[in-house]
């Protein structure tokens, strides 16, 4: 985790860094217990690094910040949402590959 670009996301920066940003967004909705979300986490740091200057990657623990879980209608971990100029524009249930993720990424830039 000592080079990830990772932002920590909460109710206190959410919209700052997500809602307001001018470049695109991933968010990686997860939990400690969530076997899944532990296979995405890595990816997402790598992304951080990779797209560093160019989107933002963010996580959102949903135990701990129920209330943008449940504001974005996030019913199964992970679950990774794409926001554009402040819209969510993508959605991926489930966990994915660096290229999936990669991809999408690159179209919204």
């Amino acid at each position: 985790m000592s080079n990830s670009n990772v932002i920590i996301l909460d109710e206190s920066n959410f919209e700052d860094e997500v809602i307001n940003s001018s470049v695109p967004v991933l968010v990686d909705f997860w939990a400690e217990w969530c076997g899944p979300c532990q296979m995405v986490l890595p990816i997402v740091d790598e992304l951080s690094t990779d797209f560093k200057g160019k989107a933002k990657i963010g996580k959102v623990n949903v135990d701990e910040n129920r209330t943008i879980a449940m504001k974005y209608r996030v019913m199964s971990i992970p679950t990774v949402l794409f926001f554009n100029n402040g819209e969510e524009v993508r959605r991926e249930v489930g966990a994915k590959t660096k290229p999936d993720y990669t991809t999408i990424i690159n179209s919204l830039l």
